[in-house]
């Protein structure tokens, strides 16, 4: 039986990914209305002690996911080049002999608030979704402005597969960050021009 001795803080992360994703046009070839938008993900595979059983009490893997969340904040300074970020999202992809609720521990407060930190600050809740699956599910990870819920413009979605996890006992937990809104966006509301001064969910 293979071990899964911790390598990490108390946990064992047997991968971490990186994606870019730069668009210079839109769907239809519109030219960028402005600078290009860069998508970034940064995602762990992590080994789930839980796997196979039911746990009561998720707190230990929550006291410790702020680590989590310093490291994917300088994974995220080094994948961008430190470009301004103005948008975010979480995700799970959950091993199928694990819990929905395993990936979740990871995703709370303790392992958001770095990351805000990481990209000068979020004012707003960071949207998050997940799924159980197996390698090559694809995960959708949803964005919205880091400062206003309801910029509209900034309603968006980045899409990642892997191809080598997660395994039964893991979970893999993925951010997503976005310099800009949408190409061309054109729906009115709140402009991310005037969120300076909201509370995050104006």
């Amino acid at each position: 039986m293979p071990t899964h001795q911790p390598n990490f803080g108390p946990f064992h992360i047997r991968k971490w990914y990186g994606f870019v994703d730069e668009t210079l046009a839109g769907e239809t070839g519109a030219a960028a209305d402005g600078a290009a938008i860069f998508k970034y993900v940064v995602a762990a595979a992590i080994h789930c002690p839980y796997a196979g059983r039911y746990e009561a009490d998720l707190g230990a893997w929550i006291e410790a996911s702020p680590a989590i969340g310093v490291e994917i904040g300088r994974r995220l300074k080094l994948l961008s080049g430190g470009k301004a970020i103005e948008s975010y999202g979480k995700a799970i992809l959950v091993g199928t002999d694990c819990e929905y609720e395993h990936g979740n521990a990871l995703l709370t407060n303790p392992a958001a608030n770095p990351v805000r930190d990481a990209v000068g600050g979020g004012k707003s809740w960071v949207p998050s979704t997940g799924k159980r699956g197996v390698p090559g599910t694809i995960l959708d990870i949803p964005l919205a402005h880091k400062d206003a819920l309801y910029v509209r413009s900034h309603y968006d979605t980045i899409s990642v597969s892997f191809n080598d996890g997660p395994n039964r006992d893991e979970l893999i937990v993925a951010w997503a960050f976005a310099t800009r809104g949408r190409l061309n966006a054109r729906l009115g509301g709140l402009k991310a021009s005037e969120v300076k001064g909201k509370d995050g969910l104006t």
